[in-house]
């Protein structure tokens, strides 16, 4: 397909989320916008795909979950979608003495939550340094989540609002000494440790911090730090993204892979493949979707090896025909409705990690399950109601572990369903469904997979170490770039993607400010 044009306001390079909503904020301002896919299909991360031949099954196949996109984002852009609350947040189960059972967290925290606590630790000590410890977070969260839209706050700012004791425990030191100090059970502790670890490979005394960035990040969403469950999956997201933007006058080409950005003096050149010929298209400034990492190569500096990100997670989506049951003897349908903890304990996560640092799989393998299908059947198509979907993220399974090593991928894999096996009262195997051709219906996705179907550098979900949602106090804050986090070594090259400060996750928030910015210049 050809452009419309041969220069545009603005190009956008990738057609993922965040650069869908940079072209409808561009586009509703009145500027021409050019959007180029390198896929066959708009979503990046975020799509829905029917993995399992003979069944209608839409799965969430990268990203799943919502948290950090913003009410007031979604208003803006009147996107058509629904996010809906699951009813658990987290279920954890356990073994002690003898004894299986499993800690509930439900969402709103009520008395069986409390009780759950009581169950496995014997007292109400340690529900209430939960409540205590997740309530500062909260007040850390609503001063933070305001200031994501709008230009960077600084850090000496967000700190004079913020009680200094949270501040101190998820800003300026490692996270794993809060962990230490706040909870004395080691299953606790490990429920708290695993949203610093999601697609982030570090140990939780990492002086880095890069942990703590990722649990702040997994905790302010909304102010709430709520996950939601995008209704039709998260395909729905992107799909009513690409609307609004081709609603607002954006184009949008796909199967346009760019392979060079050439800035000048009043803009920069865009050039572009569509699988038969090059093409280009100049534009005052061009919104970068893609990783950093990505993009230093497209403006011709060459690939640097040794600051490629590398990824850290194991995806499996899984078909049933029904829920296992646990050994617990809790409910299917509320374990498996929020996130199910595996192989989590604090002691199994720093085993974990020190396992795989040394270039080992994980035994037992930490991870996580969910069941979108609970919240929202739609996803099944003609199977709900008879089927339902599981969801694994594995943490602490870095790229480097598989480079080169075929064996450790489906050794990886096995040790997650060991994993899942362990709390369940029935192999999870027998509850798998069959596709057309008789295989278990089971997607298995390695970094080294994300980093070939996505082009996201070593597989990593954020392309590259969350940086905290503020800028440093000595920082230069001169232009609307530099303003708003998404500058570059070009002036007119933004970042657009989750490469940009305040990007990571499925979130909208650098999309809009890499519009805002550049509205502000043009």
């Amino acid at each position: 397909m050809d452009p419309q044009r041969s220069s545009y306001d603005v190009v956008v390079v990738g057609g993922g989320h965040n650069g869908l909503v940079s072209a409808a904020y561009l586009a509703r301002a009145g500027l021409s916008v050019l959007v180029l896919e390198r896929l066959g299909h708009t979503g990046g991360a975020a799509v829905s795909v029917e993995p399992f031949s003979g069944h209608p099954a839409r799965l969430s196949r990268y990203s799943y979950l919502v948290s950090l996109m913003p009410e007031e984002l979604m208003r803006d852009l009147d996107l058509d979608v629904r996010l809906a609350s699951r009813t658990t947040a987290s279920y954890t189960p356990w073994s002690r003495e003898g004894r299986e059972g499993g800690l509930l967290v439900e969402r709103p925290e009520g008395e069986a939550t409390r009780a759950s606590f009581r169950e496995l630790t014997g007292s109400d000590d340690e529900y209430d340094a939960w409540r205590a410890f997740y309530g500062e977070v909260a007040d850390l969260a609503q001063v933070v989540a305001p200031t994501l839209l709008q230009p960077l706050p600084l850090e000496r700012d967000v700190r004079s609002r913020v009680d200094a004791r949270i501040w101190d425990d998820v800003v300026t030191h490692p996270l794993g000494r809060a962990i230490e100090s706040r909870f004395r059970d080691d299953t606790v502790r490990g429920v708290v440790a695993t949203d610093a670890l999601i697609g982030t490979f570090a140990a939780l005394d990492d002086p880095s911090l890069v942990q703590n960035r990722c649990f702040l990040y997994h905790l302010i969403g909304n102010g709430t730090g709520e996950w939601r469950v995008p209704i039709g999956g998260m395909g729905a997201v992107t799909d009513a993204l690409a609307r609004a933007a081709a609603a607002a006058g954006a184009e949008i080409l796909t199967n346009a892979g760019v392979s060079a950005i050439s800035p000048g003096a009043d803009g920069a050149e865009v050039t572009w493949h569509d699988g038969y010929r090059s093409r280009s298209a100049t534009a005052r400034r061009v919104l970068s979707g893609v990783a950093p990492w990505v993009l230093r190569i497209l403006l011709g500096d060459g690939e640097d090896g040794g600051t490629k990100p590398e990824g850290s997670q194991l995806k499996i989506n899984f078909l049933l025909d029904r829920l296992p049951r646990l050994k617990s003897g809790v409910d299917p349908e509320v374990a498996f409705a929020g996130t199910l903890h595996l192989s989590e304990d604090y002691s199994q996560l720093q085993a974990a990690y020190d396992a795989a640092a040394s270039g080992s799989v994980p035994d037992p393998m930490p991870g996580e399950v969910y069941c979108h299908s609970l919240t929202d059947p739609s996803i099944l198509g003609d199977r709900a109601g008879s089927a339902h979907t599981l969801t694994y993220f594995g943490v602490h399974t870095p790229a480097g572990l598989f480079e080169r090593n075929h064996p450790a991928r489906d050794r990886a894999i096995a040790r997650a369903l060991r994993s899942i096996d362990a709390v369940l009262a029935e192999p999870l195997a027998d509850c798998l469904a069959r596709d057309d051709e008789g295989h278990p219906c089971l997607e298995a996705k390695v970094p080294q997979d994300i980093e070939r179907d996505l082009a996201m550098p070593g597989g990593h979900i954020f392309h590259g170490d969350l940086d905290w949602p503020w800028a440093p106090n000595r920082a230069r804050l001169d232009t609307p770039a530099q303003q708003w986090g998404v500058q570059t070594d070009h002036d007119a090259v933004l970042l657009c993607g989750s490469g940009a400060r305040r990007g990571g996750a499925v979130s909208g928030i650098a999309g809009h400010n890499a519009a805002q910015a550049a509205l502000a210049d043009l």
